[in-house]
């Protein structure tokens, strides 16, 4: 069997989404080529070494991508060809800058919104105002959103985890209306005998019929249908999120911010506006989704106090 056949197998058995899958097989090509298309097996964990240190000294690259390089190779190894006793020693290790989030003030995200409509807003809304990361957003599924208890199901965010953040109520109608809107698209579907909606690899095998229920259909869904790479099966997938990136872009122009603003930098505003107004760190974690505490920690950086909260001796 083809390593990369051997390779398909054992990402879609371990559940790892379609993205991820497409940027570990890259990494996996670029280390074949690296090293003079050497099969892998023939190669040691020192090669390894070589080919990271080559991604810094050479292709200056960032330490998140330097990290995806290296679980893609250490999921290769481990996983795909059995190798567990690998070990890599001493690579060159990118450097992690010290770099503070982006943040609007509440003037500024009240601003941006103002200059858009449709789709983009309520996703927009829901970034700030619930601080979902972008994909997150996208990837709502009708049943994810609570409106009796004012709250939204993030599942599968990052790191594969499940969490609970809270439901603007600005976004409260514009949803619902989403939510028809996805209603009709479905029912169309269903009656043009398209009905595969996809699911995260457990919950495929679990509901096999989910695909036919309104519960799991994506709230900001295509109005096309489109072709599982994986499986072939044809369906309705969520919105693709250039759409928004760009909408958001125009709007921060038009709002005349001058910040590298982007999707992400609601996410930021949201945590910094809720230290801001008093709430506890411990909160904003959960709400966020943050293993760790110290990631939140960051935001206390970029509170409204410039200086630390030191007074300048010219205000005085």
């Amino acid at each position: 069997m083809r390593l990369q056949e051997r390779f398909q197998i054992a990402i879609r058995s371990a559940g790892y989404s379609l993205s991820t899958e497409r940027s570990y097989w890259d990494w996996i090509k670029r280390f074949i080529k690296f090293h003079k298309m050497r099969h892998p097996d023939l190669l040691t964990g020192d090669d390894v070494r070589d080919f990271l240190t080559h991604l810094v000294m050479k292709k200056h690259v960032a330490v998140s991508t330097q990290q995806q390089a290296l679980s893609a190779l250490v999921f290769l190894y481990k996983q795909v060809l059995g190798r567990d006793s690998l070990t890599i020693n001493d690579w060159l290790k990118a450097k992690r800058p010290k770099k503070l989030p982006v943040v609007l003030s509440v003037a500024e995200a009240n601003s941006v919104l103002s200059y858009l409509k449709g789709t983009p807003l309520l996703v927009a809304q829901l970034m700030y105002g619930a601080g979902l990361r972008l994909k997150e957003a996208l990837r709502l599924r009708v049943q994810d959103v609570d409106f009796g208890r004012m709250e939204i199901t993030v599942r599968h965010g990052k790191g594969g985890k499940d969490r609970m953040t809270l439901l603007p109520k600005a976004s409260v109608e514009a949803l619902r209306t989403q939510i028809e809107s996805s209603r009709l698209l479905h029912q169309k579907a269903l009656e043009d005998g398209a009905c595969f909606v996809h699911l995260p690899h457990a919950l495929a095998r679990k509901y096999p019929n989910a695909g036919k229920e309104l519960a799991w259909q994506y709230i900001f869904a295509s109005t096309q249908l489109s072709k599982d790479p994986r499986t072939g099966n044809v369906g309705r997938h969520h919105i693709n999120e250039r759409g928004i990136q760009s909408a958001v872009k125009h709007a921060v122009r038009q709002a005349g911010v001058n910040k590298n603003a982007s999707c992400h930098t609601f996410r930021h505003s949201f945590a910094t506006h809720l230290l801001e107004s008093g709430y506890d760190i411990r909160t904003v974690q959960e709400l966020l989704g943050h293993a760790n505490v110290n990631t939140t920690m960051i935001y206390t950086h970029v509170l409204n106090r410039g200086g630390k909260a030191v007074l300048s001796p010219v205000d005085r």
